[in-house]
């Protein structure tokens, strides 16, 4: 595991260049944002006034030094379209995503897991086999694809599910609007991380210390998910934590499919209209949630098997 001073400079240079990258990007995009903003019947003293408010008039170099200014003081801006601050506006997009991306990852490894071991146990048999396809099936089908089915399936035909939006705020209806997305965020993952948890197993039921194991007596379930499972699960940690940047990411697509609020909806809205300082906000929790994610997993990987500690 990294020292915490590099731990803290990775996190805060990755987060930098991602913006700098962004910001670069938000420039080269065609089109007036104060045409898109305040619509085609706009004056041009409007729109020049528009300019100037959000900087737009000046030069790129200076623009980008004043947005990391503002940045490392704390401050994301203000929306243009309600006029609140960029923070509030990007913060109460966070609980949705995040309860999205935690009930996938919750999913997927709860489904995922024994499916690998179960497979692992059977090497070469039909279930092995059968896992196995069932597994490739679920990596190919893209997310998109898998929202659809689900929404026909299960809201339109059956009518067992809502459709669409986050609910009523109860914990209840909010819980039944989470399966399907969920489900739809986290089928590719199942079959990924059944292969790695497989994968794993069957290396790790090879070791001289499970056949030592084995060799004083000891029950084959001890074995199995006391010693082996253990250490068959340090691969699969280590691939979810880079797995919740795109679950993360995967949660933007979903978002939209589903008519959910959120970090997607919220960037994908800021596209459309222009609206650069909500985007560069939206975009920053992202990378922030990623960095985070993956900092945490190393931390959580580095207690799990004192091996990778550096």
């Amino acid at each position: 595991m990294q020292a915490p001073l590099v731990r803290v400079a990775t996190i805060v240079l990755t987060i930098l260049s991602a913006m700098a990258l962004l910001f670069l990007l938000t420039t080269l995009v065609p089109g007036d944002p104060a045409t898109a903003l305040l619509g085609p019947e706009a004056s041009p003293a409007a729109a020049q006034q528009f300019r100037v408010e959000m900087g737009l008039d000046k030069p790129f170099l200076s623009r980008i030094g004043i947005f990391f200014g503002r940045l490392l003081m704390g401050n994301l801006g203000t929306d243009v379209l309600s006029g609140r601050p960029v923070l509030g506006v990007v913060l109460a997009a966070v609980p949705p995503t995040l309860a999205l991306t935690a009930a996938a990852i919750g999913l997927s490894v709860l489904v995922s897991v024994p499916l690998g071991v179960v497979a692992a146990l059977r090497p070469g048999s039909l279930l092995d086999h059968g896992l196995a396809g069932l597994s490739v099936t679920l990596i190919a089908i893209p997310g998109f694809v898998v929202a659809i089915g689900l929404l026909l399936v299960f809201s339109v035909w059956l009518d067992w599910l809502p459709v669409l939006g986050a609910g009523d705020g109860s914990f209840g209806d909010t819980a039944r609007r989470l399966i399907l997305p969920a489900v739809a965020l986290a089928v590719g993952w199942i079959g990924f991380l059944a292969r790695l948890v497989r994968t794993s197993m069957l290396e790790v039921l090879g070791q001289p210390y499970i056949r030592t194991a084995r060799a004083y007596g000891l029950p084959a379930r001890q074995v199995v998910y006391k010693y082996a499972l253990k250490n068959a699960l340090v691969p699969a940690l280590a691939v979810l934590g880079l797995g919740v940047g795109r679950l993360l990411g995967g949660a933007v697509l979903i978002e939209i499919v589903f008519a959910r609020p959120g970090l997607g909806r919220l960037m994908l809205d800021a596209i459309n209209a222009r609206n650069f300082p909500v985007l560069q906000g939206a975009v920053l929790m992202v990378v922030t949630l990623f960095v985070l994610a993956n900092q945490v997993a190393d931390m959580a990987l580095g207690a799990i098997d004192p091996r990778t500690r550096k």
